[in-house]
């Protein structure tokens, strides 16, 4: 009963703090409208079962071990974060105003980008480890860890999904889609800056 309580308190925390999957969803929410948003918070919840797989094979464990591997994935995460980021920027510089009719994007796009977004981000890989070796005993059954990872990817939809339905909501959206250039301009760097700090973040002790 204590790992079971641990890793819903450790889950819900994790889900909840604001990070880049919350302002992928956010930006997606109120630029594309409400099935972007939830599409990408479906594809944040599959990037966290990547996680939850190759954790429980143990190459998580093998990457965090081996700097090489750990900075590829960092490097490719950070990048990512901070190409969205910039794009979001340049439309704002370009002045591409984008109206709620031309700024649709394809439910594979939106799906992707939580995707990535999440599955890219060794922060999660670690968030992951840590629950899987820290807080679950050596005698946990196989089936009660899949019944863990799958209660963290549901966590993930649950929450993102809420995300995206408010930030989606008409009266709310119209607001930040007359306000674009700023919004636009905070959640660009909001992605950027979480990629820069990902990227010199020493998330492991070399």
């Amino acid at each position: 009963m204590n790992e079971l309580i641990a890793v819903i308190t450790i889950t819900m925390l994790a889900v909840i703090s604001p990070g880049a999957d919350f302002a992928m969803v956010t930006r997606n929410s109120y630029l594309h409208g409400r099935g972007s948003g939830l599409l990408s918070a479906l594809g944040i919840s599959l990037g966290v079962q990547v996680h939850v797989m190759y954790t429980m094979l143990g190459v998580g464990l093998m990457i965090t071990h081996s700097p090489f591997l750990f900075v590829v994935v960092k490097v490719i995460g950070a990048a990512y974060l901070i190409y969205v980021g910039f794009s979001t920027i340049k439309s704002v510089i370009l002045n591409a105003e984008i109206s709620a009719a031309k700024s649709s994007i394809t439910p594979w796009v939106s799906f992707r980008m939580g995707f990535y977004t999440n599955a890219l981000n060794p922060k999660t890989m670690l968030f992951v480890l840590s629950v899987f070796t820290q807080f679950v005993s050596q005698d946990t059954d196989t089936l009660t860890l899949v019944g863990y990872g799958l209660f963290m990817s549901v966590s993930h939809l649950i929450w993102f999904c809420i995300v995206a339905m408010f930030f989606s909501n008409v009266v709310l959206r119209n607001r930040m889609l007359n306000s674009q250039k700023l919004v636009n301009s905070a959640i660009g760097s909001v992605l950027m800056f979480f990629g820069v700090s990902l990227l010199f973040s020493p998330l492991i002790n070399g």
